[in-house]
């Protein structure tokens, strides 16, 4: 490895994601991958001991939560720059990444030049966002009547809650969404009950149906 290289390292729980990943940051002349990780605590152990210049972190690991990777980093003080690689929704999760700690949100279906871009930018001390969600988080700053965007119903959900509401959605019973998070059956339990007196649902019929629509209709 090369001292002069800005190192990276890669917490993704799909290998082939991390491999083609890799593959692009390695051809890149001022930055190398230094260490690869699949879960939250695996990851946190690498960034300790290799002190990379940039982690690129997926939001969903092997039975943990990027988001709650980045909280713990910044509760630890690790002050290393975090970049955001996600199939999930930036219009729904970036805001949500930032305010943990990360310094920047990609989704993973953006061209390859693109995430490249990203990650220099995150390197150079900015903030990546797409230019959509730039614009859609510039508009909830506007006054009311300037193209002001309105809070969704879902923005009073914690992370976590929005999880669990996406993977309800997403045909998942409470028993694999407790395996998934690595958290007891009682407290997906408790999550569900939150999420259904901040949407006003009546009963489990009523989360089930707006889950779906909602995963739906993203």
């Amino acid at each position: 490895m090369t001292d002069s290289k800005k190192r990276i390292v890669l917490i993704e729980d799909h290998p082939t994601v991390r491999e083609r990943l890799a593959e692009l940051i390695n051809k890149d002349s001022i930055m190398e991958v230094c260490g690869e990780a699949e879960d939250a605590r695996a990851g946190l152990d690498l960034i300790r001991n290799v002190s990379p210049d940039l982690a690129i972190i997926d939001l969903t690991l092997k039975n943990s939560s990027g988001l709650d990777l980045v909280k713990q980093l910044r509760g630890l003080s690790i002050s290393i720059p975090v970049l955001i690689f996600s199939m999930h929704n930036e219009a729904v999760y970036a805001q949500r990444a930032l305010r943990a700690g990360a310094n920047g949100y990609i989704n993973k279906n953006r061209a390859s030049q693109e995430v490249i871009a990203a990650v220099h930018k995150v390197l150079s001390g900015e903030i990546y966002l797409s230019q959509e969600m730039t614009s859609e988080m510039l508009k909830k700053l506007a006054p009311i009547g300037l193209g002001k965007t309105l809070p969704r119903p879902t923005d009073r959900l914690s992370d976590r809650e929005l999880t669990v509401l996406e993977m309800i959605g997403e045909g998942h019973g409470t028993r694999a969404i407790a395996e998934s998070l690595g958290v007891g059956v009682a407290t997906v339990e408790t999550y569900r009950a939150r999420i259904k007196e901040k949407m006003n649902l009546q009963n489990t019929f009523d989360l089930l149906h707006f889950a779906i629509r909602w995963v739906r209709d993203r």
